[in-house]
């Protein structure tokens, strides 16, 4: 129970930050950066419609599809941000909160970033064109950032006939810092480090990373091809505060070991994606 209002909470949350980028950031510059809430500030200006009124019918179309390629619980979850989002939207104050229609739109596309990972993470989403991405997610492995990018492109192309072209390169600026947030959001806030380590005093650095760090050591047996001699290899995944804690203890042992460090984006198993120990 405390898990579902948990997630309940995230959900309304994301939705009344999705609110506040259409009213208040985006809708008053005429900046429809894609999806249905693009299409909504779109149809305002073009027929009259409320922006509310198109987006819960555009929601309750796509329910049905949420439902059969994306299963039960997607789409229990879906109802909950296509019903909230209309009802949101109705209710944020209708106002321009930044005057300047660039920071407007920089500032707006990282919060609507924010809200969508947010929603992606909970397995949720807003309706409208934020399905098209799980189905791509799924079924074909694509990001969420790229499947967003792409979808939305479609009303972003409506901006050149229903407003201007100054209002068209807003929104396509929009959908790049949007995606740009989103991807940072998923894969970089969490980043790891993963070094491989050479040196005569192996044994040492194994030790000293095992116990003062907690991190687990992988050993890799390789040949070096200058001498053709038998060696170690250390591997070790940590995370990035760790790094300078490690980088002492090998020049602790050995200032000319030799090392490679690279940034890895996704770590799961154990001592990562759940606490048990040292991987």
């Amino acid at each position: 129970m405390i898990k579902m209002i948990r997630k309940l909470l995230y959900i309304t949350g994301a939705i009344i930050l999705i609110s506040v980028c259409v009213n208040m950031f985006f809708a008053p510059h005429n900046i429809a950066a894609g999806g249905l809430t693009g299409l909504a500030i779109i149809l305002e200006r073009l027929l009259g419609l409320e922006r509310s009124t198109v987006i819960l019918i555009g929601n309750l179309a796509l329910l049905a599809v949420t439902l059969v390629f994306l299963g039960k619980e997607i789409f229990l979850n879906t109802v909950i941000g296509a019903v909230l989002l209309p009802i949101f939207i109705g209710i944020v104050p209708q106002v321009t909160l930044v005057s300047d229609t660039m920071l407007s739109m920089v500032v707006g596309s990282v919060i609507f970033g924010l809200a969508v990972s947010i929603l992606y993470f909970n397995k949720a989403s807003s309706g409208g064109t934020s399905i098209p991405p799980l189905i791509l997610k799924k079924y074909f492995n694509v990001s969420t950032s790229v499947g967003l990018f792409f979808t939305d492109g479609i009303v972003v192309i409506l901006c050149l006939f229903v407003f201007s072209v100054d209002a068209f390169f807003y929104a396509v600026s929009s959908i790049f810092i949007t995606s740009a947030a989103m991807n940072y959001i998923e894969n970089g806030i969490n980043k790891k480090k993963m070094v491989y380590i050479i040196s005569d005093r192996s044994d040492l650095i194994k030790h000293d990373i095992l116990h003062d760090v907690g991190r687990g050591v992988t050993i890799i047996p390789i040949i070096g091809a200058y001498k053709n001699n038998e060696m170690q290899m250390l591997m070790v995944t940590l995370d990035k505060k760790n790094y300078q804690q490690v980088l002492s203890i090998v020049n602790k042992h050995d200032e000319k070991a030799f090392m490679i460090t690279d940034t890895v984006s996704d770590v799961h198993g154990q001592g990562f994606s759940y606490e048990s120990g040292s991987v």
